[in-house]
């Protein structure tokens, strides 16, 4: 089977995907940042900066069949129908749509598909209760609210999860009902800064060292003997306006704040919560997160890939139009390599993600975790060049507002750093690859005795 194989369902909704990106999404990106032009200080993140023209994209959205389609399987029957999409996707279909949407910065939220969004959806809808499931997903999935999660950290190497000091200070009272106090400090919030944004997913260690709490410090204490430092941290649901979290300042990313969505610092504290903000129990964060990130990346990479094609396009087209020294562009040697090498690129991170989501299809995330980890450190790097090539041809106007080209770059350079830096994943993936080698010379050992 070709990995870039859809069955007519799927065919079907990637032609109305296309055609909505190209005819009204695209277009529609002028209007979205002449709004967010016109606004600055605290403006840029109120009630009045999402542009309207979004709500005029999710209504076409969801009318032309496009809404919550990376859904990979039926919604839970305590949630209403018509928040399911019109038909259910593999990983590796849904990679191919992504590409689509990757073509438009608008055409991910206005079918309800962005980041952190569909990570928070995917880990309530496998983790939550029915109660976080009715009162956080449903609207979620509806649309009506958007939501962060809050990992990164501004005082350690977030980059080892294990490193995360935010605490979730447990307190069990005379009768017995038990109670958390969720203290730190978080930034690179996506989403957090977003008007609409009424809820966090939170990574925080488990600190049991409140006097109520001797047993669970002692069997605590048993865990970590056995090294089992995975199972310190948990995961937690916090309502954005509870007392206690303050949303300190939006940042920049190489200039951009991108209002209204933005990425936040966030500080926690003394934030009150009790058992039903709990995912799935005390100790489980890792196993969490780690669930939330497989699908999750390969969304992540061929939106990547799409916001490259994007840019190969406008480079042909520029090469095409412009002259230089009595010739056009295209007929330059230097320029011809630039081409050949941006189209090998594109299709080698089109390829490596397809085949890397066809594995999630077929084995799980886990089964998966090597070509995980390898597009998500090869698609960066491979878009990345792609679209700094285009910028090249493009010159001084590449680097200018007037091209989405500047942009994009900051993003893909961003997104080497994102959801876990390179090194991260270099490691992991050199680590599985000496394991099998290991296990390749015991094998060839023991046919030889």
């Amino acid at each position: 089977m070709s990995l870039l194989n859809l069955s007519s369902e799927a065919s079907n909704l990637q032609t109305k995907l296309q055609k909505f990106v190209v005819e009204q999404c695209v277009p529609a990106e002028a209007e979205f940042d002449e709004h967010i032009s016109k606004l600055s200080g605290e403006d840029r993140w109120s009630e009045g900066a999402v542009p309207p023209v979004m709500n005029r994209l999710k209504e076409e959205a969801k009318r032309l069949g496009l809404w919550n389609i990376f859904l990979p399987h039926p919604l839970p029957p305590h949630l209403p129908r018509g928040l399911s999409p019109s038909i259910h996707l593999s990983n590796r279909q849904y990679g191919i749509l992504c590409e689509t949407m990757g073509k438009s910065f608008l055409a991910p939220e206005a079918c309800n598909c962005s980041a952190p969004d569909t990570g928070n959806m995917e880990v309530l809808l496998k983790f939550g209760s029915e109660s976080q499931q009715r009162q956080w997903l449903a609207p979620l999935l509806d649309g009506a609210i958007r939501s962060t999660f809050l990992m990164t950290e501004p005082e350690v190497a977030s980059s080892d999860a294990t490193n995360i000091r935010t605490r979730l200070t447990k307190v069990i009272a005379n009768g017995g009902q038990v109670a958390y106090v969720l203290n730190g400090k978080k930034w690179w919030s996506t989403g957090a800064m977003d008007p609409r944004c009424k809820f966090a997913l939170v990574l925080a260690r488990m600190d049991y060292s409140h006097p109520s709490c001797a047993r669970d410090r002692v069997m605590h204490s048993e865990k970590q003997k056995k090294s089992r430092k995975h199972s310190n941290h948990t995961i937690v649901l916090v309502p954005i306006d509870s007392p206690g979290v303050r949303l300190v300042r939006p940042l920049t990313v190489f200039g951009y704040d991108d209002a209204p969505h933005g990425h936040a610092e966030v500080h926690l504290e003394d934030v009150q919560l009790n058992a039903s903000s709990l995912i799935l129990g005390e100790g489980r964060g890792f196993e969490i997160a780690q669930a939330r990130l497989g699908p999750g990346r390969i969304h992540h990479c061929m939106r990547a890939v799409g916001q490259a094609a994007r840019c190969f396009e406008h480079m042909m087209e520029r090469t095409l139009e412009r002259e230089t020294f009595g010739k056009p562009l295209w007929k330059h040697g230097m320029t011809q390599e630039m081409i050949a090498d941006s189209a090998a690129d594109l299709e080698a991170a089109r390829l490596l993600t397809l085949s890397c989501a066809a594995d999630i299809d077929e084995k799980g995330a886990k089964g998966a975790r090597g070509k995980i980890a390898m597009i998500k450190f090869a698609v960066p790097e491979l878009t990345h060049r792609v679209v700094d090539r285009a910028v090249q041809v493009f010159g001084g106007a590449g680097v200018s507002g007037d091209f989405p080209l500047a942009r994009l770059l900051s993003g893909l350079r961003t997104l080497r750093i994102a959801d876990g830096p390179d090194a991260v994943h270099k490691r992991t993936l050199a680590l599985l690859e000496v394991k099998k080698a290991l296990e390749c010379i015991k094998k060839d050992r023991r046919s030889r005795l």
